[in-house]
């Protein structure tokens, strides 16, 4: 089981969650490419290692293990996955969503 980040994110993206992240599978962080065009940040479901560091750390509560995502945002588990497997291009018309090249 992995995290995924929420609606909540979008807009705010604060790093607090990249900061307490062991394993650094929370991107863009403040300092990398295309952190100015994402709407939110996005864990890496096969980097997570289950630890939920990251979820006190978040001060919207957008962070949820993938079995306690509300349902209304149980998409954000595909969004988050699709972040890390897919191209910008392919990111982008299939989220309507910007991803850094």
């Amino acid at each position: 089981m992995a995290y995924t980040i929420a609606e909540p994110c979008i807009g705010t993206k604060d790093t607090a969650c990249v900061d307490v992240c062991p394993v650094d599978c929370i991107h863009p962080g403040k300092n990398e490419p295309g952190y100015d065009i994402v709407e939110q940040l996005y864990i890496n479901p096969e980097e997570c290692i289950d630890c939920g560091a990251c979820v006190p750390a978040c001060p919207v509560e957008a962070i949820f293990p993938n079995d306690e995502v509300p349902e209304k945002w149980a998409f954000y588990i595909e969004k988050n996955a699709d972040y890390y497997a897919l191209s910008a291009a392919e990111f982008q018309a299939k989220w309507n969503s910007p991803k850094p090249e």
